[in-house]
Parts: structure tokens; sequence; C-alpha cells
């Protein structure tokens, strides 16, 4: 290459490098909203903690009567409940985070229902399922009585006995209300 072709080429001042403007443009010349795109999410303790907590509760296997039968089912392959996190049913109530009251109970098992509830971890939700847990049903004698007079119970879900659909529509329910509280932060830190 000659020194003439050389000044030739210096004069045509060429970019460095080939691509489009706005790849070379600063990065300070944006506003910040704008350079994060939909990469960035925010969001609240609070949400985070509420949405891991709804997306995994764990039952606890406690039917009492028929209504059982129908807690099973709605956990077999037809009704699916693993995919609003619900799937593992646990034996034991210091593994479980949420118990269904499924039939009806006694003036008998009402200390054992509190006892598993008291030995429950908290957070721990209830959910009365049928007519027989939430007002004794059609037995009315001296021998039945409605859960809520045990311990608190947050979903009633009716019917003699409901159909999965049922539950899985109670354990919806109870989803919204895990996802709505609020104090989730101080609660689990343990400065209220």
């Amino acid at each position: 290459m000659t020194v003439r072709e050389w000044r030739n080429m210096s004069e045509l001042k060429l970019p460095l490098a080939a691509g489009p403007q706005e790849l070379f443009d600063r990065i300070d010349n944006t506003g910040f909203e704008e350079s994060l795109g939909e990469n960035i999410l925010t969001t609240t303790v609070d949400k985070a903690i509420n949405w891991a907590r709804k997306n995994s509760i764990w039952p606890m296997t406690f039917g009492l009567a028929c209504c059982a039968i129908e807690m099973m089912a709605m956990s077999a392959a037809r009704f699916d409940i693993s995919r609003f996190g619900a799937e593992v049913f646990r034996g034991s109530p210091r593994q479980s985070d949420l118990m269904i009251i499924a039939g009806r109970v006694t003036n008998k098992m009402a200390p054992v229902v509190r006892h598993l509830y008291q030995q429950m971890p908290e957070p721990k939700w209830v959910i009365s399922m049928g007519a027989c847990a939430t007002s004794t049903g059609v037995f009315s004698n001296y021998a039945l009585i409605p859960v809520n007079q045990v311990i608190p119970v947050d979903v009633f879900v009716p019917g003699c006995p409901p159909r999965p659909e049922q539950l899985i529509y109670a354990l919806m329910l109870l989803q919204k209300k895990i996802e709505q509280q609020t104090g989730t932060t101080r609660a689990v830190l343990n400065l209220d």
C-alpha cells in the first residue's frame, strides 16, 4: 500500500465497527426503566413469601368418613391437584400445613382433631369438607359437633359428599386468602 492510498483511506473516516447505530449509543442516553425492559421483576418480600406458600400447600391425610373418598379422588389423576402444588399428602401433622377435615367429628374425636391441629407448624390452614364436618349434616344428635367449635376453619365446603371439583375450588379460595395476607415478613422473622 502506498502513502497516497493510505491518506485516501484515512480521509474516508470509516467507522471502527459496522452495525446498527443504537448498538453504539451510550447507555446513559436512555432511561433506566427502558434499559431494563422485561428482564427485571420487582415485588415485595411479602408477595414473594405468599406466592411460595400458596403454591406449596401440603395437606394432611385426615379422613373421618365418606368425604375422605372424595378427597382421595381429588388427588388422583383425573382431577390432579399437583397443578396447584398440593399433591404431597403427609401422614404427620408436623410435615403439613393444611388440615382437610373430611367427615363428621364426634365428641370423642374432637380432642384428637385439636391435638393434631396444635402439632401442625405455623402457618396452618383448615378446610372443613362436607355437611357433616361443617354443621353435623343429617346426623343431628348429641355425639357430633361442628369442626369450627374445635379449631378455626378457613374454608367451608358444602355438600354430602362434596365433589372433588368443590374441594379443588376450596383449595383455590385458600390460595387466594394466602396470597392476600399482609405482614408475612414480620411473622416469618418473629417481629410481631
